[in-house]
């Protein structure tokens, strides 16, 4: 069985080339970017550079633009909601012209990573399915955690709510390489926990969504500080390293050790 390093740093030669991928407040592409230059020091490179930022959004609510300037970097945007809206389409991949219209939008940014020479998509808070390649994601769950059927627990954008609903009595942070799938692909970091100490029993917040919500929401931006902060730039460096390699069953390793729950610190 051979196992393949993400990115191999001897044989390329030179830093790894990621490209930032952002919708919102774009606060994890900011701990990236503080991680890439508390690793550069007098003559000294850090692992991996940032190369551009790129969100899908153009009306005026994403930070990226702002983030790009301070930091010296070239940013684009392409608004996927105008994309479908002009095309009369649904927002969607559940079907072959969905699937098809998201690979049409894909192919900006598919341009830029060929045309940047980007070795790794870094989606932090990106959150739009991407049909393309080489993606690292952070996700606000343990993706270790899998129902009796062997599909993952707590995937889709109301994981925090589901795993407080649930009753789950800690919280986790988790990156993955990404795949076709929606939160399926190969697990690589899983975060420290955050304890869950509700203000009302789970069954009165369950009989209230909007307070359920607004639970599940402070606690999703608690975890942000002590899981992604911190999981997803150190993911990023441990790739530049060349520490992370999978086999061709797409089983994850770190330094030649199986991780198949993910690596933990």
């Amino acid at each position: 069985m051979s196992i393949t390093p993400i990115f191999d740093p001897k044989r390329a030669g030179r830093p790894m080339r990621v490209a930032a991928f952002m919708s919102g407040s774009g606060t994890n592409i900011m701990r990236l970017l503080e991680r890439e230059r508390a690793l550069r020091g007098p003559g000294q490179d850090a692992p991996f550079e940032t190369v551009f930022i790129f969100s899908d959004r153009s009306d005026g609510r994403c930070a990226g633009e702002r983030i790009a300037f301070e930091n010296g970097l070239p940013y684009f945007s392409y608004d996927i909601r105008a994309f479908y809206r002009r095309r009369g389409l649904k927002r969607s991949v559940l079907t072959a012209d969905g699937l098809t219209a998201r690979r049409e939008y894909d192919r900006v940014a598919c341009n830029l990573v060929e045309a940047f020479i980007i070795d790794v998509i870094a989606l932090g808070g990106y959150m739009s399915y991407t049909t393309l390649s080489r993606c690292v994601n952070v996700h606000p769950a343990d993706l270790s955690l899998r129902l009796p059927d062997g599909r993952r627990k707590y995937v889709g954008d109301d994981a925090v709510k589901d795993a407080i609903a649930a009753g789950e009595t800690r919280l986790r942070a988790s990156t993955l390489w990404t795949d076709e799938g929606v939160d399926t692909g190969p697990l690589l970091m899983v975060s420290h926990p955050l304890p869950v100490a509700l203000p009302e029993s789970i069954d009165i917040l369950v009989r209230n969504p909007d307070r359920l919500r607004e639970v599940a929401d402070a606690y999703q931006e608690r975890l942000k500080e002590i899981g992604d902060w911190h999981i997803f730039p150190e993911t990023i460096e441990m790739i530049a390293r060349g520490r992370f390699a999978l086999d061709e069953e797409k089983r994850v390793y770190v330094d030649g050790r199986p991780v198949p729950d993910g690596y933990r610190e």
